[in-house]
């Protein structure tokens, strides 16, 4: 389930780039039709949502539910503007900046391993952006890419201060906030009068939200319970692999050599951080 779950996150790019509609338009369909699927899931299951621990924690899950989508308006544009491969990659900096961030945020301790693997991952993605080259697609593709990540990382870090509320609970709670806030804005931002609702657009974005939202998240959270830790890191990383293999093989997006070098060095970089952190769990 969490092979499956990461593969269908890695083809998320090759949706995003077929459909016509405002990012922030995916980003509320995603999250309402997302959040109505676990909700519809919990039903179901007869899972009972703990009111009284989302009433305590609602000062870190309000916003990581505003961040979860903006982060996802962020990564779309960033799809558009600098290519799926190039815009995964920057997003995949998200646990380096974490790490970055920690010692402030959270008085977690940056050792000297963790700050050398950082180093190493930034100076994977000055070579993957194209500035080494001369090569640079979009200076604003890459920087969306790493402002949904910075976004992601503060998902990431809210959520480390959720106590006694399970990850079913918490992803409803956070669709559900993203839903509501994508809606304000879109509403705010955007004329629905204006769309054109081409078959293509309408298809792929109701996959985007049942499958690449709804299935592969609770396929993904109901794995966590019974998958060991480390495999689950090491099999995250099928999402940016897929992502990449599939966005030259599919979307004709061709990687210079600096850039496959920057690659090894982000992917690496995080790959050895994460597992280090269960190794010391």
């Amino acid at each position: 389930m969490v092979i499956v779950s990461m593969f269908t996150f890695g083809t998320l790019g090759l949706f995003i780039n077929n459909i016509a509609f405002p990012s922030s338009f995916i980003a509320l369909c995603r999250s309402a039709i997302g959040a109505l699927m676990i909700g519809l899931y919990m039903l179901i299951s007869r899972h009972k949502i703990d009111f009284s621990s989302i009433k305590q924690n609602l000062k870190f899950l309000l916003p990581a539910g505003i961040a979860l989508g903006f982060n996802w308006i962020c990564l779309f544009e960033a799809y558009k503007y600098t290519g799926v491969a190039v815009a995964t990659l920057c997003y995949y900096m998200a646990p380096v900046i974490i790490i970055l961030v920690s010692p402030f945020l959270l008085k977690e301790k940056l050792t000297p391993l963790k700050g050398i693997t950082s180093a190493f991952a930034i100076i994977g993605a000055v070579l993957i952006s194209g500035i080494v080259t001369g090569t640079v697609k979009s200076a604003k593709g890459i920087f969306l890419g790493l402002f949904a990540a910075a976004l992601y990382a503060g998902i990431v870090m809210a959520n480390k201060c959720i106590k006694c509320l399970s990850s079913i609970d918490v992803t409803f709670v956070q669709l559900g906030i993203a839903a509501v806030v994508m809606l304000v804005y879109v509403l705010l931002t955007e004329k629905i009068s204006e769309f054109t609702f081409d078959r293509t657009s309408v298809i792929f974005t109701i996959i985007v939200s049942i499958v690449h939202t709804g299935i592969a998240y609770l396929l993904y959270f109901t794995a966590l319970q019974s998958v060991p830790a480390q495999t689950a890191a090491i099999t995250s990383y099928i999402d940016p692999v897929t992502a990449i293999i599939l966005s030259a093989v599919v979307l004709n997006e061709k990687m210079t050599i600096v850039q496959i070098i920057g690659t090894v060095l982000i992917l690496g970089a995080t790959l050895f951080n994460e597992l280090g952190s269960v190794k010391k769990q």
